[in-house]
């Protein structure tokens, strides 16, 4: 079969096999996730840039970076499209249709949605015109969000069927959790109101995933924007500045139906991933503090229930300021064949890679220390169970020392390649890592054996932020154009 490989105006390498036939329109994405894995491979990457918190007056910017091996300018930042205003803090990022739109003709994944974590702006950018060069195409401002929906920091979007997009929102315009909730806008992204039912908003917000065949969605607690705006401070957890439950809503009637409390194991539990398959009814929350992967699942009468499914132990250290350090997971993903789990450990600074294919005993499979306070030449070293000091080998790429911990994921569509970035909020970025805001942030990408497990540092990838034109700057989420396994969701 004669075969061409070219690459698409929408950013990814395909295959034209000569006697390919046209099939049918239809709405973006793919109509499985087993389909999404055949998919074309990535050529490009969408990442956000932040300047805010760092000491550079400049706006925080979406890099556009060339992923594809056979490209002149392969791992480097190829467009740079700034914001209008200084001090945003963009963070996670979603589409306006996604594969749960597959099936609607009329629906097209053209515009990027990007919340401003501290700012509370969110910002649409148009990837479809020129996927190399993205551009603006409006701004939602704060104060009508506020205005007329009470609702500030704005955090994780997802599309609706509907063709509106829900927007997590992390509390009111003065920082207090009491007043977060889920922000509706429109399909011309004007502002529609809140999602949940008056009187059935979340404890605290931030992550959330939906699974219609369940009619169900799951919310996950950060804390106050209050707290965590200022740095992190134990004590807030205490006093109950952050959260350990997690919300579960009726899907799309948005009633609050069940609150599952963590407890002393669940702490600060993050992002929230379903399976991919959307007849499965469980899936996982990282408990960030506690460095819990703990796995949701409904229970034979309806309800939902809960379990820690793999326990990451905290290390006794010298010279830092705890006597003992938690790995700190700040992100989490699931392959699309929904057999491997990638999680992240942001203090300690590897990434692991579990066989989940029984969801109830994951299996260690990979393992790589890419960061981390804890690698060789660090102040900081780790007390072993013989008393023993230790301290983790990390390699140089291309002659840098690797900064800061492993913070967001991306996975190929294939789930051959995982990107990773190191920034996770620029006030702890300073706390912890100083020397990532003074330097910049890099994006590595490690090669996975998708078939037994493993993960490889790739050598050949080093996007290096420390030289960008305005100055060093914190890179966090990644997005493909053409979507991907932490943004699309099968109805």
């Amino acid at each position: 079969m004669a075969t061409d490989v070219a690459v698409l105006a929408h950013g990814v390498v395909e295959e034209k096999h000569a006697n390919a036939s046209a099939c049918c329109k239809t709405g973006p994405g793919y109509a499985t996730p087993l389909e999404a894995m055949s998919g074309p491979r990535e050529a490009l990457i969408y990442v956000t840039c932040v300047y805010s918190g760092t000491g550079i007056e400049k706006p925080d910017y979406l890099a556009t970076v060339d992923i594809d091996p056979s490209s002149p300018t392969y791992s480097k930042v190829i467009h740079r499209l700034p914001v209008p205003y200084v001090g945003d803090e963009l963070h996670h990022t979603g589409w306006n249709s996604c594969s749960s739109c597959h099936g609607d003709p009329s629906a097209d994944r053209q515009f990027l949605i990007l919340p401003s974590l501290v700012s509370g702006r969110i910002y649409v950018i148009d990837t479809k015109t020129n996927p190399k060069a993205p551009s603006l195409h409006k701004v939602v401002e704060p104060e009508d969000i506020s205005q007329k929906t009470g609702l500030a920091y704005p955090h994780t979007s997802h599309c609706l069927a509907s063709g509106d997009i829900m927007v997590s929102c992390l509390g009111d315009k003065d920082g207090n959790a009491a007043g977060n909730g889920f922000l509706l806008l429109d399909s011309k992204f004007n502002v529609k109101g809140r999602w949940e039912k008056p009187g059935h908003s979340p404890l605290f917000g931030y992550d959330f995933w939906y699974q219609p065949r369940h009619k169900t969605m799951i919310s996950s607690s950060w804390g106050a924007p209050a707290a965590f705006t200022k740095g992190f401070n134990l004590q807030h957890v205490a006093d109950g500045f952050y959260g350990r439950h997690l919300h579960v809503y009726s899907w799309p009637g948005g009633e609050l139906r069940q609150t599952l409390d963590l407890g002393s194991t669940g702490l600060l539990p993050l992002e929230i991933r379903f399976l991919h398959d959307p007849s499965k009814d469980t899936g996982f929350v990282g408990c960030a503090l506690t460095s819990n992967l703990v796995r949701f699942f409904q229970t034979q009468d309806g309800s939902w229930s809960h379990e820690v499914a793999i326990s990451v132990k905290p290390l006794k250290v010298q010279n830092w300021i705890l006597p003992e350090m938690p790995g700190l997971i700040t992100d989490f993903l699931i392959s699309l064949d929904d057999r491997f789990l990638y999680f992240v450990n942001w203090l300690h600074g590897d990434v692991r890679q579990y066989n989940i294919e029984d969801p109830k005993n994951p299996v260690l499979t990979g393992q790589v220390w890419v960061g981390g306070l804890i690698q060789k030449g660090s102040p900081i070293v780790a007390e072993g169970e013989d008393g023993k000091t230790l301290q983790f080998d990390v390699p140089e790429i291309q002659g840098n020392r690797l900064r800061g911990g492993p913070q967001m994921i991306q996975l190929s569509l294939d789930g051959k390649r995982l990107y990773v970035t190191n920034s996770l909020f620029s006030t702890w970025d300073r706390q912890f890592y100083p020397d990532l805001v003074e330097k910049g942030s890099h994006m590595l990408q490690i090669d996975v054996d998708s078939q037994k497990g493993g993960l490889k540092l790739n050598p050949n990838f080093f996007v290096d932020f420390s030289g960008e034109p305005d100055g060093p700057s914190l890179a966090h989420e990644m997005r493909y154009p053409g979507g991907d396994c932490t943004s699309d969701i099968w109805a």
